[in-house]
């Protein structure tokens, strides 16, 4: 479960950052002593929503390195290492992406696959997902990341976390702004922003980016499909990964870091945060799709 939740705290840490850095350098200059410039503030809640999620899918791949402790196969050490290698590189070109790295990393069954580009991507696998599966499930596993990776389902994730960021620093602050001037009735607003506004503000973001965090999930759970669906079509049968995802039921999916959840193979328990829609759904839908 080691991808998107590592994606979206990542997110969340560089907007926080660069809110702060832009008030402490004056950028944020949509309050005026004549009152809340929606112009600006809506081109502030642009830069500041769309950089820090253009920011996280940039540094995607090293974060995931580092948070999971990926080991990258340069030259393959023995003979599973180098089935795995080959297995990536055809399932990349029957997908026609570049061939992406290919990592292992410690834990329970779990894969993932990261990077802001099709053509530069990272798939790994867990030994744990090595040691419990066949290698035609395997197979079929790195085809679900692959599909992912051909997808560009990064780069749609960090435009849906854009808009999202977006719209939760923009209606936090318009609602900050009501609510202060309602608690400041009679006053001089052109000394700032009263507490009201900071206080607000710091809340609604919060408040705000649980409800964007259902949408970014919802997304999610729409991409397994597909990604399991175009594992199947790449490898023109869709029992291998019937027959992967039914295994996968059966284990304990290994807890990736937050921000990486939405990434991995396997799915959290939540209803509305769940980053991965249930396994019987998910083998329903396999078996209806059409190749």
């Amino acid at each position: 479960m080691k991808r998107i939740l590592l994606f979206v705290l990542t997110n969340v840490a560089v907007v926080a950052v660069l809110g702060i850095v832009a008030s402490l350098l004056g950028v944020n200059r949509y309050l005026t002593p004549a009152g809340l410039d929606l112009g600006s503030l809506l081109g502030f809640a642009m830069v500041i929503g769309f950089g820090g999620a253009i920011i996280s899918l940039l540094i995607s791949k090293p974060m995931a390195k580092w948070t999971t402790g990926v080991r990258i196969i340069k030259q393959p050490q023995n003979v599973d290492e180098a089935w795995i290698v080959e297995t990536v590189r055809k399932l990349a070109d029957t997908a026609g992406i570049g061939m992406p790295e290919v990592g292992i990393f410690d834990g329970a069954p779990n894969a993932f696959a990261t990077g802001a580009f099709k053509n530069s991507a990272l798939v790994a696998v867990s030994t744990g997902l090595l040691q419990g599966m066949t290698r035609e499930e395997i197979e079929a596993v790195i085809g679900h990341e692959i599909a992912h990776v051909a997808n560009g389902d990064m780069v749609t994730m960090a435009l849906i976390q854009g808009v999202m960021n977006t719209f939760v620093v923009f209606l936090s602050r318009v609602i900050a702004y009501a609510i202060d001037g309602f608690l400041r009735k009679g006053e001089e607003r052109s000394s700032g922003p009263g507490i009201g506004y900071m206080v607000t503000t710091i809340v609604l973001d919060i408040l705000l980016g649980f409800a964007a965090a259902i949408v970014v999930a919802w997304f999610s759970r729409h991409r397994e499909f597909r990604a399991d669906a175009g594992a199947a079509k790449l490898m023109n049968r869709k029992q291998p990964m019937i027959n992967a995802l039914a295994r996968l039921g059966g284990m304990v999916p290994a807890e990736l870091p937050k921000s990486m959840s939405a990434m991995g193979i396997a799915g959290g328990i939540g209803k509305l945060f769940s980053t991965h829609p249930p396994i019987e759904e998910r083998i329903a839908a396999l078996q209806n799709a059409q190749l």
